[in-house]
């Protein structure tokens, strides 16, 4: 049963769907929040992606960002699916978007695919085996302190009541000079942590489709994943959000939870 190959073959044929779709005239539809979006191309994206692999594996079950959790057998493989992360991006023509795919069982991830279509950047990771984009082994960065660190973050939706002091942190980290860089697409701020490209990323809010995927691959690449605390994360919680290449992993913890409990006095 090649997981990582079919995560890998749907997340193109999904992103070679989206870079048509990109820069077209398109019906864009509110979810809960005003900026929380969502268009044609991400219910396209979705039913490309789960007919694909239903033919595969018919008995296999999803939890997808659209169309939520389809099949209840617990003992199956379960596909956790963002088939657009990024649909702000995507339909204000910013070109920073991907398609995220997971294959996981009882909220481990076995294999999964990030796709940045117009990028063409392929990230990919299979339990046991190592992380890969575009084919090269991908392993993370060995900065060893925030001062020297890039971070990359993401604000939640619901940023305007400032959940968990999340504008805090923000200002904590830009009060050092630390450079930060918010991509808004959380499968591929978290991809870029597994790349080097950044250090480590925090969020205060994902769902299991904004990470399951990078989560593997993050981990497959040497990095962490864990909450803001340093507890454990399964594919399967939603909530803040913390990676990292390893050696930030503490002082990062530190940072968070020390602006964390300034804010709250």
């Amino acid at each position: 049963m090649d997981l990582s190959l079919i995560a890998t073959q749907t997340a193109l044929s999904a992103g070679a769907l989206l870079r048509r779709g990109f820069g077209a005239a398109m019906e864009i539809q509110t979810k809960e929040g005003k900026h929380n979006l969502v268009t044609e191309w991400d219910k396209k994206s979705e039913a490309l992606i789960i007919e694909t692999i239903k033919k595969r594996f018919p008995t296999h079950t999803f939890l997808a960002e659209e169309g939520g959790t389809i099949g209840t057998n617990t003992e199956e493989i379960q596909w956790i699916i963002d088939p657009l992360d990024g649909t702000v991006n995507f339909a204000h023509n910013i070109p920073v978007f991907a398609v995220s795919i997971a294959a996981t069982l009882r909220g481990e991830v076995l294999a999964g695919a990030v796709y940045s279509p117009m990028l063409q950047e392929l990230f990919v990771a299979e339990k046991g085996k190592g992380a890969f984009l575009n084919g090269k082994e991908l392993r993370v960065t060995d900065t060893p302190s925030i001062e020297e660190a890039i971070l990359g973050t993401g604000f939640p939706y619901h940023v305007s009541e400032n959940p968990l002091h999340a504008l805090e942190h923000f200002h904590a980290f830009a009060k050092m000079g630390t450079p930060l860089r918010r991509m808004g697409c959380a499968s591929i701020d978290l991809s870029y942590v597994a790349a080097g490209r950044f250090d480590a990323f925090w969020e205060v809010s994902l769902e299991p489709w904004d990470y399951a995927a990078s989560k593997l691959i993050i981990e497959e690449a040497g990095g962490t994943f864990t909450d803001l605390a340093g507890n454990p994360f399964t594919a399967l919680q939603e909530g803040p959000v913390l990676a990292t290449n390893g050696k930030l992993l503490e002082e990062m913890i530190q940072k968070l939870q020390q602006t964390m409990d300034d804010a709250s006095h």
